[in-house]
């Protein structure tokens, strides 16, 4: 039988050839990423190749055989990798992995629950392109004949190369313009330089990054002052103080969205006690409020209310800036006489607390050794909902008074597990099992929370406090749309509506002041921390904030998310396009442009001061740079 004559270097063809396809496959089968015309479905084609010709490409350098068909494999392997590292990460935070994400290994131990159930037997089919590498190296081995390569074939290689790299950069910027110096949204970077590019730009920013804090001489901070200072709202004279001296809880709610308040699950009320908040007397329900974290979810949850700023769009701040100078809700509380304290039945060292909590100036941390776990209290990463609650209500008896105590939830964490003791309502019906759970630990949660008001009435605490309980993040991502939809009532869920669901209930419980009501201001968490210490006659107009008090006459309805979407009182921006709020239809881009504008601006600001650290430069108390710092 007459041998097959393979044409020159047909193992890294054959490679370039299976990781392209097999990546082009993933982008349509694994992300969910919007396609709006040909010309974006053309860029998400060609935008792998590119980084593959080049990876693939370096393997012309080498004379040996069999030197070469081990780098080849040894790259397959780790774009193969990469690229799956993406997928599972998707699955959970419907986003793209970065650099400071992988850093946060001291999170993964704890990972058990969550990994287990975004990982799938058939994931090894996104690993077939080494397979077949493999077997070809074995089987084929005429395929990877010595070939003598010429200077004038690697130049002409790697010209093709570097045009493909031009021609995807060009129609990437003509697709969306400013897409490597102004864009948030990592899907827009992947959707237009690719999965293998994206990660590239993702080291070049990081680098950038780090090299910020060095470089920065506090002068940074005179635009961003003068744009905090002209965006300011005033106080109202009506609210401010007049609650001084109570004390302060702060409930993070863990993945609590707004559609379960005052709703049903087949019949089954999903949240009795919150719903009753929503029409008492003594609480403020804010119904259109907004989370506003990124990828560090929880942890951003806490940065944002603690500092009025965002978290970064590339990681978690607890890990990557830690060691910044902040001027918390906390330390400003602490200097007004407070206790500050957080409570979380968790490894202090997860999310990097234990650091971040000493530059937020907190005076203690109850952690996991703070409680008495009994048999059947574990869940997740740490301690069921109702025992948590009922012990932490114990802890702020003997507290000096006044406190600030921030306790965090964890029941209603992915993958939404219950015992079958604490289930309540059953299951809902639908192709997710991630949203057919929710609303049974959602339920457990809400029990859970009225206890807790009923445990600090027991422990005679409840009188003097205000409680302020708030959604920390999503919990149903964009995975689950097609569940959602049948939930919600629609035929699907479009980029619109996926916005609209990233409101979170907030609830300000003032015991015995009869001042509340239902607030349908356009809020979110940057707003917490000016509202917050405004109630407790602490003055801010010298604090570098981004959000404005709830209560100010003068607070703006407009919300921005962390990867640049927005949403006003009349429209919602998202993905370049932009949406009448009232109608959910998209309309003419204009009326967006301005706030566009303003929401890049803010982001920019939020990241300039964490990046640049340039808090260290800044003197709370006269509201102007440090003396010595170079202007």
């Amino acid at each position: 039988m007459k041998s097959i004559k393979w044409p020159k270097h047909s193992f890294m063809i054959l490679a370039i050839v299976a990781t392209w396809i097999k990546t082009v496959i993933v982008y349509h089968t694994s992300f969910e990423m919007k396609i709006e015309n040909a010309m974006q479905q053309f860029i998400l084609l060609i935008n792998p190749l590119s980084f593959v010709l080049f990876a693939y490409g370096i393997s012309l350098f080498f004379k040996s055989p069999k030197v070469k068909s081990r780098y080849i494999i040894t790259i397959s392997v780790i774009l193969s990798i990469v690229l799956y590292g993406n997928v599972a990460f998707y699955r959970f935070y419907n986003d793209f992995i970065t650099l400071p994400v992988l850093f946060q290994t001291s999170n993964f131990g704890d990972l058990g629950t969550s990994v287990a159930a975004i990982v799938s037997p058939w994931d090894l089919l996104y690993f077939i392109d080494v397979l077949i590498l493999i077997l070809a190296n074995k089987y084929l081995p005429k395929m990877k004949e010595a070939v003598k390569v010429n200077v004038e074939f690697r130049r002409a290689y790697f010209v093709l190369a570097i045009a493909m790299t031009f021609l995807n950069l060009g129609l990437a910027e003509t697709e969306r313009p400013q897409l490597l110096t102004r864009s948030f949204d990592r899907e827009l970077l992947v959707k237009n330089i690719g999965t293998y590019n994206y990660h590239l730009y993702d080291i070049y920013i990081q680098s950038k990054s780090s090299a910020q804090r060095a470089l920065a001489d506090g002068s940074e901070l005179v635009e961003v002052n003068n744009y905090i200072r002209s965006n300011q709202a005033a106080i109202n004279p009506q609210m401010f103080g007049k609650y001084k001296g109570r004390n302060l809880i702060l409930v993070s709610m863990e993945s609590l969205q707004n559609f379960v308040i005052n709703n049903q699950m087949d019949g089954h009320e999903i949240t009795p006690f919150l719903n009753s908040l929503t029409k008492d007397k003594d609480t403020f329900y804010f119904s259109n409020f907004y989370h506003q974290t990124g990828l560090g979810k929880t942890s951003d949850s806490e940065f944002i209310t603690e500092n009025s700023l965002f978290g970064l769009g590339r990681g978690a701040v607890f890990f990557t800036h830690g060691g910044n100078t902040y001027n918390s809700m906390a330390e400003r509380l602490g200097d007004n006489g407070y206790f500050t304290n957080v409570m979380h039945p968790n490894n202090k060292s997860f999310w990097n607390r234990d650091m971040m909590y000493q530059s937020l100036h907190i005076n203690k941390f109850y952690d996991i050794d703070s409680y008495k776990i009994g048999e059947g209290e574990a869940v997740n990463w740490g301690m069921k909902d109702v025992p948590f609650l009922e012990q932490s209500a114990a802890l702020m008896k003997d507290m000096q008074q006044p406190f600030y105590s921030r306790l965090i939830t964890l029941t209603n964490h992915y993958p939404f597990t219950l015992d079958p003791e604490d289930v309540m309502i059953p299951e809902y019906t639908s192709n997710s099992g991630t949203l057919n759970r929710y609303f049974q630990t959602v339920r457990y949660m809400d029990e859970a929370l009225k206890d807790f008001f009923q445990s600090l009435k027991d422990q005679g605490v409840y009188d003097n406090s205000i409680i302020v309980m708030y959604g920390d993040h999503y919990g149903i991502s964009e995975n689950h749309n097609k569940a959602m939809a049948q939930y919600l009532g629609k035929e699907s869920i479009t980029s619109f509506d996926n916005a609209m669901l990233q409101e979170v209930p907030l609830f300000i419980h003032i015991p015995n002041s009869g001042d509340g009501k239902e607030m349908t201001e356009i809020a979110g968490q940057m707003d917490l921390r000016p509202t917050i210490l405004h109630l407790l006659g602490i003055e801010t107009s010298k604090d570098m904030q981004l959000g404005a008090d709830l209560f100010s006459p003068e607070h703006e309805d407009f919300v921005v998310f962390r990867d640049g979407r927005f949403v006003t009182d009349k429209y919602v921006y998202v993905g370049e396009a932009c949406y009448d709020k009232a109608t959910g239809e998209e309309i003419d881009g204009e009326p967006c442009e301005p706030y566009a504008e303003r929401a890049t601006k803010e982001l920019e600001n939020s990241d300039a001061i964490i990046n640049g650290d340039l808090l260290r430069f800044y003197d709370q108390k006269t509201g102007n740079l440090k003396q010595g710092v170079v202007k």
